[in-house]
């Protein structure tokens, strides 16, 4: 059995950001996200009922956390956005995309 390579093929993010999910359990889910310059709309940020831990894997990105206020990330970078945080991506580098791992965790 070939090994998933998560940098290798991409899909076209040009025009939405694309979210492939990888692992699907109890407690976790995991999934790549591609994005090629989208940000998050500074009147809808995110507010989950959940932990989510991200890694940027390549590109570049800024996010936005109401209790940080913004952090650049670069490739090797980890982030966890604890539940009920609002929060959103203020840039992603477009070319090449930006590409993340994403675990949202919840309660088994």
């Amino acid at each position: 059995m070939a090994a998933d390579n998560l940098l290798s093929p991409l899909p076209d993010a040009s025009a939405a950001e694309t979210f492939t999910p990888l692992l699907d359990r109890p407690g976790a889910r995991i999934e790549r996200i591609v994005s090629a310059g989208q940000t998050t709309p500074e009147d809808a940020p995110y507010d989950q009922p959940h932990d989510e831990w991200v890694l940027l894997l390549a590109g570049g990105a800024r996010l936005w956390l109401e209790d940080k206020g913004e952090t650049a990330l670069v490739p090797g970078d980890a982030l966890l956005i604890p539940a009920n945080v609002k929060h959103r991506v203020t840039w992603t580098q477009a070319e090449p995309p930006t590409v993340w791992l994403a675990v949202h965790f919840s309660e088994a």
